[in-house]
């Protein structure tokens, strides 16, 4: 949306005018819809931001298209304030509505004598305003999606942990259903715990995953195949008996590697096929 240079001279002069007036009755009506979940002075600071880019919008060198190039200082305030919004919980509509109440602001200002110019140029101003509103909302969609997908894989990488049972031998205690995506970090996070430790074993437990299906099977057969490229046996643990008629029914083949039906017995194995005296140890 382009502005004529007329109307952004004369709307620029107003804010200008009027800028401690506007701000602090801009202030005021924004915490209307906030109920004081941010302080007065927090308010206050990102309406002198919100306000400053709607001046760099009216007073910046482009034709006042935010899609422009002159636009840049505009789109990145707003930019910001979506970010620092979407990461303290607030909503979309009160993130927009914030830059939406300068338009209340401004109908009131046309009400003053020294303001004639208010009503005619009230329309250019509202259609800026409302980019500007629109904007806002669509990065804040885009700031959430990525505190989102961050979330997620922050929960991922929290939920599939290697442990070091004993010297050359690690376990990833599945819980929970294998997709995937999670079925990648728990391959990553395996081989890289491989090489940093530099285990012989490691034991894959699934006592924590409810069901086996096809998918599941792969997906762990696939990071059975990755330790071996390292240089590391893989124990399959936590075999229940349901898990293993679904197995058997699915026709799902492990091949060579060893299943257990608990970790301990998982760990047990390990520690005799890497040459240890596990009877003696546990004896001592």
């Amino acid at each position: 949306m382009k502005v004529n240079a007329e109307a952004r001279q004369r709307l620029s002069a107003l804010l200008r005018s009027h800028e401690d007036e506007i701000q602090r009755r801009w202030a005021q009506i924004a915490a209307r819809t906030l109920r004081g979940r941010l302080t007065d002075a927090e308010l206050q600071r990102q309406v002198r931001e919100v306000y400053a880019a709607l001046l760099a919008a009216l007073e910046g060198t482009g034709d006042g298209d935010l899609t422009g190039s002159g636009g840049g200082e505009t789109r990145g305030a707003l930019a910001d304030l979506s970010r620092s919004w979407a990461r303290q919980g607030f909503t979309p509509t009160e993130t927009a509505n914030l830059v939406f109440t300068v338009k209340e602001v401004m109908l009131g200002l046309s009400e003053s004598a020294d303001a004639d110019q208010v009503p005619a140029d009230f329309l250019v101003l509202s259609r800026l305003v409302d980019e500007m509103g629109l904007y806002t909302f669509e990065t804040y969609a885009k700031a959430r999606e990525e505190i989102i997908a961050d979330q997620t894989e922050q929960l991922l990488e929290l939920s599939t942990p290697v442990v070091k049972l004993w010297e050359g031998v690690v376990a990833v205690p599945l819980v929970g259903t294998l997709d995937s995506a999670r079925a990648q970090v728990v391959m990553e996070k395996l081989l890289q715990t491989l090489v940093d430790t530099g285990s012989a074993y490691a034991i894959v437990d699934i006592t924590g995953v409810p069901a086996v299906d096809t998918q599941v099977a792969q997906h762990i057969l696939k990071t059975v195949v990755a330790a071996r490229l390292m240089g590391a046996e893989c124990i399959i643990s936590g075999i229940r008996p349901q898990i293993a008629q679904t197995v058997v029914a699915l026709g799902i083949e492990f091949g060579d590697i060893a299943t257990k039906s608990t970790l301990a017995d998982a760990l047990v194995h390990a520690l005799r096929a890497s040459g240890v005296e596990f009877s003696k140890r546990k004896a001592s």
